[in-house]
């Protein structure tokens, strides 16, 4: 109580020194909390429009109360009178049944500051419990409760480990079979691209031969030709290719279709294409066919 007094006798005379020119005031936003509760603490001052005041911050020492957030609000000034007011949200871990607060503010001056406290607020502590048993009731539970086992590392590092060493085992046994699955399906799908690409683009040049579409179709053969049996067969000219693939008959189907590049001749040009693709089919089987071989052979 002495203290409380002391506050309100200091607040007079500040209040009575500057001629009432500084109003200060603090209140609970309620009148008791529970334990913990979050509660808010409003802060509020009226003062001259030309006088400087500041309201405490977070560094500020709120005793028993813990600071959890501040809310400002924009000054207010009407006929020379400014109005400040903040709401500060405190919480109480106090057992004390009533705890007070009076938060100070500060006027700045140019040599020194002045301190203005407002009436202490009363906040109340709210129990939950009307009272404590002299002995604690506990409640039964026959419910286990799962517990977090630690981990065995030397049984997990088995587990990985053999896990690890059927992958190997696995990959050493059916590593063939897998890639030539693979290797198969890869070639099926380029050879039905090619297939459909060459009879569209043959067709077109049986009937209306051009330089352009000749082109085409060699530029055609070739490129699949080379992705099949993995031979520079683009950099080869067409008696080259007759000579390396050992088929002189590929030689003069290419012939044939040269002659439309270079001569504009097309009398054989279909009998030509046709037999270029039985050479491409042929490289075709063999392939699928070595495939299958590899993926027997274990």
């Amino acid at each position: 109580m002495a203290k409380r007094l002391l506050i309100i006798i200091f607040s007079v005379f500040s209040i009575a020194a500057k001629g009432q020119e500084v109003v200060v005031s603090g209140y609970f936003m309620q009148d008791s909390a529970k334990l913990g509760e979050r509660i808010g603490y409003v802060l509020k001052a009226s003062y001259p429009e030309s006088k400087q005041l500041i309201f405490p911050d977070s560094v500020y020492n709120f005793g028993e109360l813990v600071l959890l957030e501040k809310q400002t609000f924009i000054s207010k000034t009407a006929e020379g009178v400014t109005l400040d007011s903040a709401i500060y949200f405190l919480s109480n871990f106090s057992l004390e049944p009533s705890i007070f607060l009076s938060l100070p503010v500060y006027e700045l001056a140019r040599y020194d500051s002045v301190t203005y406290f407002p009436l202490e607020a009363e906040l109340k502590l709210k129990l939950t419990l009307d009272s404590i048993p002299e002995q604690l009731i506990f409640q039964e539970n026959n419910i286990y409760q799962p517990l977090n086992k630690p981990i065995n590392w030397i049984i997990t590092s088995l587990l990985i480990g053999g896990i690890l060493l059927l992958l190997g085992v696995f990959y050493f046994l059916f590593n063939k079979k897998i890639t030539g699955f693979f290797t198969q399906l890869s070639e099926k799908r380029r050879w039905k691209k090619f297939e459909k690409k060459w009879k569209l683009q043959t067709a077109e040049l049986a009937k209306t031969p051009s330089i352009e579409l000749a082109d085409e179709v060699i530029g055609l053969w070739k490129g699949y030709l080379e992705s099949i049996t993995k031979l520079p067969i683009k950099e080869w000219t067409s008696s080259e290719i007759g000579e390396k693939l050992e088929d002189p008959k590929i030689f003069n189907s290419l012939r044939a279709i040269d002659m439309i590049i270079y001569a504009g001749v097309s009398s054989k040009s279909e009998e030509a294409s046709a037999y270029l693709f039985e050479v491409a089919k042929e490289k075709f089987d063999k392939k699928i066919s070595k495939t299958n071989h590899d993926r027997t052979a274990v």
